[in-house]
């Protein structure tokens, strides 16, 4: 398994943003992305269970970095997302996701995710369109910078 890029600030992936869910992605080198983690409880919507943005957040995150597979610095935005919520997401409780990649196309790509774990089985899951942000719109080298985009120890 490759350990992927994290962020200083990102929202899902910043190691450094207090507030963050402080993901860390791994990927098979080919068409797999995944994640171990545990939400806490400053990240429910009802006690005990989590915000429906924070998982979809999740999923976002981890079918978006099918993308990045073999290259991290590939910029991208969210396209469309369709998210089923299968049951709730618990907080304080080991979870699993999983990023397939579905289907690359120029700039375009389409990927499937889920959070699950091996007692509760999928608890959500998503189908996601992703394009690749165009150029000019955004300074790649000097957002490089600005988010602090690096392997952490």
């Amino acid at each position: 398994m490759n350990l992927q890029y994290n962020s200083a600030s990102c929202f899902a992936c910043g190691l450094e943003n207090p507030s963050g869910l402080r993901l860390r992605f791994y990927d098979n080198g080919r068409d797999q992305v995944f994640a171990h983690f545990t939400l806490d409880p400053q990240h429910a919507g009802y006690p005990g269970i989590a915000h429906g943005g924070i998982v979809a957040a999740i999923l976002d995150e981890v079918g978006g970095r099918t993308v990045m597979i073999g290259d991290p610095n590939r910029f991208f935005v969210t396209a469309h997302m369709d998210l089923r919520y299968r049951h709730p997401v618990p907080v304080n409780v080991p979870l699993d996701a999983t990023g397939s990649l579905l289907k690359r196309r120029g700039r375009r790509t389409t990927a499937h995710a889920e959070i699950f774990t091996d007692v509760m089985g999928i608890l959500a899951e998503a189908d996601i369109l992703f394009t690749d942000i165009p150029s000019g719109w955004l300074d790649s080298e000097q957002a490089l910078q600005n988010i602090g985009w690096r392997l952490y120890d």
